[in-house]
């Protein structure tokens, strides 16, 4: 096999709700992500070194250097499997310990291909799902044999969304957001309209703004799970789904994006069950009864003038998943 193309979803936030401030510089989270049918399409090949080519929306904002997640999820499994060690998981001890299976070549390298169709810096996760996509392809590429929860260990160590995107379905994050639990709810199919913002917004100007909109006093609660949403998911009831989006970071977001005000009242007046900034935006999302509302939907919206452009999604869909190993 010489090379080895994998698929990965981008992921919305039904709910992504936000504590204080860490020491570490980072927040507690209790969010509920969602993967939808929004895929980026990741090539692996043995290389004399790690490279990485980069094509598609958005492609000029992507790192070709050491900077890159995807280069930097191929560090982490390489030297995960060398070393037999990786993330701890729920019991304290990693998957990894004692592997003897076989492991990558040190000085042997890969070129990474990513084929975008996710937006970058969007609230979308792209970068996330290139890193999983590429843990996925190396560990099929290199014949490591790595469990799910083997791979969402090393995942965990590369970035806070990656884990989600080697797991794909609905989840409940906590932590970062890389502590993960597969939501225990019916296979139900929700159908999404997205409206894609002309500009982008910085992760971390995002949560920097949520902190001094709450001030050093007023720190904000402890994050927890929405009863209504998991309700909603549990018993397929959309209008209620719709209702019950909620996202921390939308109003920081809107602070530092107006435009997407206007973005999101149009979609309610086009008839969304429910509206919100995806993550840290400035993606903002729409639910639709079915696919054929979600079409309606979404020509509607594209000529509000509000925002760069549409596309309709589905979800859930399952995590990075290998669609093209190719022999030479």
């Amino acid at each position: 096999m010489t090379t080895v193309t994998v698929r990965a979803p981008a992921k919305i936030n039904l709910q992504l709700a936000v504590g204080p401030l860490r020491p570490d510089g980072y927040h507690d989270l209790v969010t509920v992500f969602h993967a939808i049918s929004l895929f980026d399409e990741v090539s692996v090949a043995p290389a004399e070194a790690d490279s990485v080519t980069v094509s598609g929306e958005g492609a000029a904002q992507v790192p070709a250097g050491p900077d890159n997640l995807a280069l930097r999820a191929v560090s982490a499994l390489r030297a995960a499997i060398a070393s037999g060690t990786g993330a701890p998981g729920a019991s304290g001890r990693s998957g990894l310990a004692g592997r003897t299976g076989a492991a990558p070549d040190g000085r042997a390298g890969v070129a990474v291909t990513i084929s975008k169709r996710i937006p970058v810096a969007a609230g979308l996760a792209g970068g996330s799902a290139d890193a999983a996509a590429a843990l996925v392809a190396c560990n099929e590429l290199w014949h490591a044999g790595l469990s799910l929860q083997e791979l969402c260990e090393v995942a965990a160590r590369v970035g806070s969304d990656v884990a989600f995107a080697v797991l794909g379905g609905t989840a409940v994050g906590r932590g970062r957001g890389e502590r993960l639990m597969p939501a225990l709810v019916p296979s139900a199919r929700y159908h999404w309209v997205l409206a894609f913002a002309d500009g982008y917004l910085p992760t971390p100007a995002v949560y920097g703004t949520l902190d001094r909109m709450r001030g050093p006093l007023a720190p904000g609660p402890a994050p927890e799970l929405s009863d209504e949403l998991m309700s909603a998911l549990r018993s397929g009831d959309q209008e209620k789904l719709g209702r019950s989006l909620s996202n921390d970071l939308q109003a920081p977001a809107i602070s530092m994006f107006p435009a997407l005000r206007k973005t999101l009242a149009a979609g309610q007046e086009c008839g969304a069950l429910g509206a919100l900034v995806s993550g840290s935006g400035p993606t903002c999302f729409f639910l639709a009864r079915d696919a054929g509302h979600a079409t309606d939907l979404a020509v509607a919206l594209s000529g509000t003038g509000v925002c760069r452009s549409v596309a309709r999604a589905a979800g859930p869909v399952p995590g990075a998943t290998v669609i093209g190993p190719q022999a030479p």
